[in-house]
């Protein structure tokens, strides 16, 4: 067996050595009559017992498998704010394969487990989720496609084989148009031609607690499952993400000097098991100020328009949120951004600007 099948055979080879146990006997021939057949022997089949999976599995597996689902969606939002806005992310811009990939060593303890269980994941690196609009998605790359080679260099497997693959793939997407990939589907090894995605270079994660909140650290855009939930809609959504994702291409974290603070929160959060405490009150996040908060309101609104989702709701969702969740909720989104009246005057002013360009056949750009 070669490296390449070893992932994809390996199951199959212990469901077959495990199933039942060959019988196998000898004759002896004889020149007198043969004795009445005896009755036919009972043969059994040996199994092995069903793993034991226990409530902590079972929890698990049930969390991870909404934590997946969460951030699917996630993605999928995100696809068109990233890829649509690479001018007006400045120097975040960078050249990206377009998709995420993971194995069951992504996911410590009981979630390594629940990485097999729920999403069949192994020791090989496999396409966990494919952004909306990349050249992955237009190559064909699927989720679930089984990360081989990428130019001709086998990739790595096991317990760093994120951490490897990344140092393998970085220079390769840095310095080229297309990406030759060998990825294996359903058994069989194909090629695929991947052109690189030119996108702002923030990474999207889904945050681990059901407080209302987002979170941007310069690099990063975190969304809380709360969050999520709260929302609802895709166009919801886009708000609260181009929101922190303009913040992030103003240089906000750097301004308030709450990259340290912020990025603490995010590492936290996106673990499958975080540490809640460091939520009570305002967790050490400083108010928003005004003027920071609409310019990033601003941006975010022509990069959602861009995207290609609806600006007319922004006004009201924004209203929603500061009314259902106020300033008094420390851990809330309003009270890191609690100028409220300030920011509908800018959202107000830019969605009108924007129709107004949109009307003319004007550049979308603020």
């Amino acid at each position: 067996m070669n490296k390449i099948n070893q992932f994809t055979t390996l199951s199959l080879a212990l469901a077959a050595a495990t199933a039942t146990i060959a019988l196998t006997g000898c004759s002896t021939f004889q020149s007198k009559p043969a004795a009445p057949e005896p009755a036919p022997a009972v043969v059994s089949t040996a199994t092995e017992a069903p793993p034991v999976v226990t409530a902590k599995m079972a929890a698990a597996r049930q969390q991870l498998s909404q934590m997946v689902t969460l951030q699917d969606r996630l993605y999928r939002v995100a696809g068109p704010l990233l890829i649509n806005n690479a001018d007006l992310c400045r120097t975040q811009a960078r050249n990206l394969l377009g998709f995420t990939a993971k194995n069951k060593y992504s996911y410590p303890g009981e979630f390594s487990d629940a990485a097999a269980a729920v999403l069949n994941y192994g020791d090989r690196l496999e396409v966990a989720t494919v952004l909306a609009g990349s050249g992955a998605a237009r190559a064909g790359l699927r989720k679930g496609d089984a990360l081989i080679a990428a130019e001709g260099k086998l990739l790595p497997v096991g317990a760093n084989a994120e951490t490897e693959a990344a140092a393998i793939l970085g220079p390769l997407v840095t310095n080229n148009k297309f990406l030759n990939l060998t990825v294996q589907r359903a058994g069989v090894n194909q090629q695929l031609r991947v052109p690189v995605t030119r996108a702002c270079a923030f990474k999207i994660d889904i945050g681990n607690s059901d407080n209302i909140n987002a979170y941007s650290d310069g690099q990063r855009v975190m969304i809380t499952r709360g969050m999520v939930n709260f929302a609802q809609s895709d166009d919801a959504i886009a708000y609260v993400l181009a929101k922190d994702i303009a913040h992030n291409v103003l240089g906000h974290a750097a301004t308030t000097k709450q990259a340290y603070t912020v990025g603490g929160i995010i590492d936290n959060l996106v673990a499958v098991r975080p540490d809640l405490t460091m939520l009570i009150g305002t967790a050490g996040v400083k108010p928003m100020p005004p003027e920071l908060d609409a310019a990033a309101d601003q941006l975010s609104l022509y990069m959602v328009a861009r995207a290609g989702y609806d600006i007319s709701g922004a006004h009201a969702f924004w209203q929603r949120l500061a009314t259902q969740y106020p300033a008094t909720v420390l851990n809330g989104y309003t009270a890191n951004h609690p100028s409220l009246a300030y920011r509908l005057t800018a959202i107000d002013k830019s969605v009108a600007d924007i129709r107004k360009k949109k009307a003319a056949n004007l550049p979308l750009v603020p």
